[in-house]
């Protein structure tokens, strides 16, 4: 582990934290929304435990990780617009709240976020078993297929 890629790190976990904070709670007019919060932690807590995990387990899949430059320009359009319908359900489920499109019973929430830190541990689950899982796609040096645990079920199974 080194002292630039922990800032490297750090620095974009606290800048997605704040980005999400912004888009979900200034939409929704109010810091007492629940289920912003609850969002904020499913998302964050799980992915800040796999970073401490990757940083001093296999840093370089750390590192590669954090490089979402996509350099195919089909790629990085799919890239872009994923980032959007992301933002822009963060910022749907803001003005829900505000404007109360919708209300949710808190145990569908809190059922929904079970089911979401399930899928998170099956993802941190393929972390574990592929080290070369990049988020850009790239043949790398002494890469081997995976063939066992979820990818023996699955081809990929973080798609």
């Amino acid at each position: 582990m080194t002292l630039k890629l922990f800032i490297s790190a750090i620095t974009k976990f606290l800048l997605g934290v704040a980005l999400v904070g912004v888009f979900i709670f200034l939409p929704a007019g109010s810091l007492l929304f629940f289920g912003g919060w609850l969002l904020m932690v499913i998302l964050f807590i799980p992915m800040f435990f796999a970073g401490i995990v990757m940083m001093l387990k296999n840093p370089d899949l750390l590192k590669s990780r954090l490089n979402a430059k996509e350099k195919r320009p089909e790629q990085s359009l799919v890239v872009k617009l994923s980032g959007l319908m992301f933002v822009a359900g963060f910022i749907v489920a803001g003005l829900g709240f505000r404007f109360k499109w919708y209300t949710l019973p808190k145990g569908v929430s809190i059922g929904a976020a079970a089911v979401f830190l399930a899928a998170y541990i099956l993802y941190a689950e393929v972390l574990r078993e592929n080290t070369y899982l990049s988020r850009t796609i790239e043949v790398q040096e002494n890469q081997r297929v995976i063939d066992t645990g979820l990818y023996g079920i699955v081809r990929h199974p973080n798609v």
